[in-house]
């Protein structure tokens, strides 16, 4: 697991010892611009001991209306592939290495924009203590900001995708693509993406309890 940079400690290192400490410190944060036109905090949910983490890359227009993650269309197809492969979706922890909605304006609509680096670094104090209390045997990134994220620099997905790495003592790694992936690619390879995708989760039903 990464250390801490910098001599001046970060928020959720003063929220307290709970998810739920976390969740509400993490309501005020202004570590980086995203809050100021974010509707709100969207905050990892899930089991407080979950054996399995998801990360993700950010909330989308759906969470950041709710204030829930992955309720939008890519965590529909992700709620989807977890059946698939018999993981419950209630018994895993859901997150995101940015905890705001990035994005522009076209017309009426409110685009995703990718999160840039600074703004990844200025989120994972979050997620690193949503990880050390949670304490999952397995975490699972999804798409290359939450790899980002979790490993400090850029990782390729294709070449690491469908593999168990060792994040930290007692903590494995799984890469694979963001659900949101499936949504783009033509249809003429979407079930062959997605039937993919469903494999490389089959590797987390082991970690499952």
């Amino acid at each position: 697991m990464k250390a801490t940079s910098g001599h001046s400690l970060h928020p959720a290192e003063r929220a307290g010892n709970t998810i739920e400490a976390l969740r509400k410190a993490a309501m005020d944060c202004r570590a980086c611009p995203l809050w100021e036109h974010a509707t709100q905090t969207v905050f990892g949910e899930g089991p407080s001991h979950a054996s399995i983490m998801l990360v993700g890359e950010q909330p989308g227009d759906r969470e950041d209306l709710t204030g829930h993650p992955f309720v939008g269309p890519a965590g529909q197809l992700l709620a989807r592939a977890l059946a698939m492969v018999e993981i419950p979706h209630e018994d895993v922890y859901i997150t995101n290495a940015v905890k705001h909605f990035k994005f522009e304006v076209r017309g009426k609509r409110r685009m995703h924009k990718k999160p840039a680096d600074a703004e990844i670094a200025a989120c994972y104090g979050w997620l690193r203590r949503e990880i050390e209390l949670v304490a999952p045997r397995l975490l699972v990134a999804l798409g290359a900001t939450a790899s980002r994220s979790l490993l400090g620099r850029a990782t390729p997905i294709t070449v690491n995708r469908g593999k168990l790495h060792e994040y930290a003592p007692g903590i494995s790694l799984l890469i694979t693509v963001h659900p949101s992936f499936l949504l783009r690619v033509p249809e003429r390879d979407r079930d062959e993406e997605y039937d993919r995708f469903v494999d490389d989760l089959k590797l987390a039903r082991p970690f499952l309890h």
